[in-house]
């Protein structure tokens, strides 16, 4: 089995040294060309990468920091587990008689409360209770502030309905060419005369996304030419708002579970039965009340991006909020846009590995895009109600890197584009001359050493390499730790180039002090510190021994003492 082994990796480094080889630093370019069409042909059809929102949109929700306070004028009156348990004695279990919910809206009305929203279908009359529903016709009827559910079945069942659009308090016609008098609609409406009335019904469906979770409220059901208000909408509309709404809005959480200001009915119930109150007496004036369970056996919980059970009243009443105060979240459906980012962070990264190979520069370039792109996206639902998805084409991005920097992992000895690896492609003869400096601190400090690095590259105007060790050493490497090397390679017989070789590299050493300072890293390698080697010598290109011993005599070589020693 090793023996198997060794010859697969045998024969993956020879593919990868010969692939490397044919297509050398070309591949990252013809990468982003696939990735390119790839994203072109997304943006055409069906915008995966541009819709790519739902879990990015939970997280974002979720880790937010800036949430927006849900309205104060919005309770919602609980039938809780505390409830159904409080009432059972007298009124049995749920549902109860609905002459107790008339007497609940008689005694709360008496504080002038804004509205008071039922979150509970009222579907059939009670056959057994036929003077109670009376009641409770009455007393709604006689009660304007009184908002009722509407359950939209499935569109396939309109076939069978007796109710037509027309029949519909609130329906309006929204493309008057195509909405018909006599088409059918599938609704639950409440059977009470007294409420059906426009301006007091309003669809509650809820219609989660394909993983179960809601995070969307339709505000509008429209189809047929005809437009059904929701709930949400119906409470806005009583204060002149809500006619900019979208017909679904992405819904601005207010926060977890429980959020908004609760109380529970039975509570409220019997104290406002009592002839001496213990609740304040305008406790609720002014406000929208909303009647709604969190009852567990009532099973009104759904999924959302802040909890897999959150109370469907409070997901009425954030939508609710939302509505009225304008600020659901905008996701604009931009694809371009997010096809130009797309296209933006593959050309770049790509470009980015053609100019400087793998290597922790193109690291650091992807992530820090990746982190302001998604940072951006965090941004927006922070401080404002816009959602600005990246994470569309972060994930290109990173799908992009990571084979793009598999390549260069499995290509890195054919890529490899320093000095002594092209010369030793070459069997003419050379001259090569190191200079390594090492800095004899305590510390690890290669991100000194690549500032260091870059500050000398610029000021050398000759071809050369400059390397140093990467990473924590253990054991004899360790002595290799902040050591910088310099390494110029020409032909040997071109002593006029030499001399001005030579001349750089004296200008070098007598300018190290002001090229740390200038690096900024002047504190982490102090240059009166460094310990200077340098040494030359010839070589031959295919030898990689040469370079060994032209290393090694430069180690051996303090150069106060031989500036220009010549030992290989």
């Amino acid at each position: 089995m090793s023996a198997l082994l060794q010859r697969l990796k045998t024969w993956f480094t020879r593919f990868a040294f010969d692939l490397g080889r044919r297509l050398q630093a070309n591949f990252f370019l013809y990468l982003a060309a696939v990735f390119t069409l790839v994203v072109l042909v997304d943006a055409a059809t069906v915008n995966y990468i541009g819709g790519m929102r739902q879990s990015s949109y939970d997280t974002m929700m979720r880790l937010r920091f800036n949430v927006p306070a849900p309205a104060s004028d919005i309770v919602i009156i609980d039938i809780d587990e505390k409830t159904l348990a409080a009432m059972a004695p007298e009124y049995g279990r749920w549902p109860w008689p609905r002459q107790v919910l008339a007497e609940f809206v008689e005694l709360i009305e008496a504080q002038q409360p804004n509205a008071i929203v039922f979150d509970i279908l009222f579907s059939d009359p009670d056959i057994q209770n036929p003077d109670s529903d009376a009641y409770f016709d009455e007393v709604m009827g006689a009660n304007a502030n009184t908002l009722f559910p509407v359950l939209r079945l499935d569109p396939s069942y309109d076939a069978q309905s007796e109710l037509t659009y027309a029949q519909v308090p609130g329906a309006l016609k929204s493309d008057p060419a195509l909405a018909r008098d006599e088409a059918k609609v599938a609704l639950v409406v409440p059977p009470f005369a007294g409420v059906q009335q426009p301006g007091r019904l309003g669809t509650h469906n809820v219609y989660p996304d394909s993983d179960g979770v809601v995070r969307q409220y339709p505000v509008r059901l429209t189809q047929d030419g005809w437009t059904l208000p929701a709930m949400p909408l119906t409470v806005a509309s009583r204060e002149g708002k809500g006619a900019d709404a979208p017909d679904r809005i992405l819904i601005n959480w207010r926060g977890k579970p429980f959020t908004y200001q609760y109380a529970s009915f039975s509570d409220v119930y019997f104290d406002l039965l009592k002839e001496n109150p213990a609740r304040p007496a305008n406790e609720f004036a002014g406000k929208i009340l909303i009647i709604g369970s969190t009852a567990a056996g009532l099973h009104d919980v759904k999924g959302t991006p802040l909890d897999r059970q959150f109370p469907g009243v409070e997901i009425l009443a954030t939508a609710i909020d939302n509505v009225r105060a304008g600020d659901w979240i905008r996701a604009p459906e931009a694809r371009w846009f997010y096809l130009l980012m797309a296209l933006a962070v593959i050309w770049s990264t790509a470009f980015a590995f053609y100019r400087s190979g793998a290597g922790a520069k193109v690291d650091k370039f992807y992530g820090m895009s990746a982190i302001i792109l998604l940072g951006f996206s965090y941004a927006t639902v922070n401080f404002g109600n816009w959602y600005i998805n990246l994470s569309g084409p972060v994930f290109i991005g990173a799908l992009y890197f990571s084979i793009a920097r598999l390549y260069a992992f499995a290509t890195a000895r054919a890529l490899d584009t320093s000095l002594v690896a092209r010369m030793e492609a070459s069997d003419a003869p050379l001259r090569g001359l190191l200079v390594a400096i090492n800095f004899p601190v305590d510390t690890r400090e290669e991100a000194a050493l690549e500032k260091l690095a870059a500050r000398i590259g610029k000021q050398l105007k000759h071809e050369m390499s400059l390397e140093w060790v990467q990473g924590r050493q253990k054991g004899l490497w360790r002595l290799f730790e902040n050591t910088l090397v310099v390494c110029w390679a020409h032909a040997a017989d071109d002593e006029t180039t030499w001399t001005s070789i030579r001349a750089e590299a004296d200008n070098l050493l007598a300018n190290l002090g002001n090229l740390t300072r200038e690096a900024g890293v002047a504190l982490a390698l102090p240059a009166e510190r460094a310990v200077i080697r340098r040494t030359e010598g010839r070589i031959r290109g295919q030898q990689p021994g040469d370079w060994r011993l032209l290393l090694a005599a430069a180690l051996l070589e303090d150069a106060s003492n031989n500036p220009k020693g010549d030992n290989a």
